[in-house]
């Protein structure tokens, strides 16, 4: 019964990356053909061995394609008609991609990891494509120049959800890395406070290592900053603060499109968006209390330690989106609304626009004036489409989608290893 649901719920649309599970049934037909589960019971080693290599090339030639197809989307995006592509027509819901993606690539060195090609059982997974294209991303990326901007999410990416960056975290040596070559770093954060204090607890130990490092120059420590609430609160880093960190006032960061949202309309979308919660907590009989903040508004749970149930948090997302969604307000400004893992708010603005300040924000001397989507990385763990804020970061730079702050010391270690 646990394995049925779990089955069926994952199939929701909500819950699905249409691009990878079209990846995932590519890769199924040589998993069929190909596997040979009765070799579990033979003890001939060259059985296994033989159909892991012909599983391997026939994984390798799909991929091969898939990236052929990606580089005629490209190509389609840069005469503005990718609606006329291959890959758009195969899969409706394919974004804009900002490199190549060598997959064929990527996938001979996660095989050599996951030994994907060598299961008999277990057939190309979710992960196992989720990882390839991470790999894939980084390859790309680095192949056309240097990365200059690397923008992370907080819980779950850098540190486990609701806790904080301590100083034993492995990230932090790997973030400073990048820093040392010049790599420009963004914090941006659900997290809306307006109070260095606040951020400071949440990451200290990363300010502290950056202080304390003798190898970085005093200029390259000054290359990071903190976006919180989505795309509300810039911080930056000060070696002179009590808490390492300096607010910096609305004013001189904000971009031009950000000016048109009045106090005004952020009132009530967030007042819409408290009256949809409210109704869902009465609909659903959620034990929560609603939080209003300048720049958002949510539900947690009334008693600490309580744990809401998932399809009720992903059931709120969708009602207050929706609702936001057919609102004026909802209308005039971008918004939030997502699950945080045992809450759900609603944030004015998203982190497409927070990444966009950090391109903006870093890369005033650069031609155009912004760090371009292609030499940006941004590093989340929520990537699905509804109730997911890493997702609109697609829109403005690449992504690599993973699922544990263990996962992202990974991914910083591969991408280490490429840079020098």
């Amino acid at each position: 019964m646990t394995t049925r649901y779990r089955v069926e719920y994952a199939l929701k649309t909500h819950r699905r990356d249409q691009f990878i599970e079209w990846i995932k049934g590519l890769l199924a037909v040589p998993f069929v053909l190909h596997s040979q589960p009765t070799g579990v019971f033979e003890t001939r080693n060259s059985t296994v061995a033989q159909q892991a290599e012909e599983a391997h090339r026939r994984y390798a030639e799909i991929l091969k394609d898939v990236e052929g197809m990606i580089n005629d989307h490209i190509e389609h995006q840069n005469s503005q008609k990718e609606a006329q592509s291959k890959l758009k027509l195969l899969v409706p819901s394919v974004g804009k991609f900002f490199t190549k993606l060598p997959l064929e690539k990527a996938f001979i060195e996660q095989d050599k990891r996951r030994f994907i090609s060598s299961r008999r059982f277990v057939p190309p997974s979710f992960n196992d494509v989720r990882l390839i294209l991470n790999t894939a991303q980084i390859m790309g990326l680095l192949a056309e120049g240097p990365l200059d901007l690397a923008t992370f999410d907080g819980d779950v990416t850098l540190y486990d959800d609701g806790k904080s960056l301590e100083p034993t975290n492995p990230v932090i040596e790997k973030i400073l890395f990048l820093m040392s070559k010049n790599t420009k770093i963004g914090i941006v954060t659900a997290a809306g406070y307006d109070e260095a204090e606040k951020y400071y607890g949440r990451l200290h130990g990363l300010l502290e290592a950056i202080k304390a490092n003798t190898i970085l120059s005093d200029t390259q420590k000054q290359n990071i900053m903190i976006m919180g609430g989505e795309s509300n609160f810039l911080f930056t880093y000060d070696p002179t603060s009590p808490y390492l960190l300096s607010y910096l006032p609305r004013r001189n960061w904000i971009l031009p499109e950000m000016s048109s949202w009045t106090e005004q309309i952020i009132k009530e979308l967030l007042d819409s968006a408290e009256a949809a919660l409210v109704e869902c907590k009465t609909n659903l009989n959620l034990p929560g209390k609603i939080l209003r903040k300048t720049r958002a508004v949510g539900i947690i749970p009334e008693v600490p330690g309580y744990h809401f149930a998932r399809e009720s948090l992903e059931e709120t997302v969708l009602v207050v989106q929706k609702k936001l969604e057919m609102s004026v307000a909802g209308r005039s400004i971008p918004f939030c609304a997502f699950n945080g893992g045992n809450d759900v708010f609603v944030d004015i603005g998203d982190k497409s626009w927070g990444v966009l300040v950090c391109q903006k924000f870093f890369g005033s001397n650069e031609p155009g004036g912004s760090i371009r989507g292609d030499r940006t990385l941004h590093v989340g763990d929520q990537f699905l489409s509804t109730g997911s804020n890493d997702f609109k970061a697609r829109v403005v730079g690449t992504t690599a989608w993973i699922a544990s702050p263990a996962e992202t010391v990974e991914l910083l270690a591969e991408l280490s290893a490429m840079i020098t």
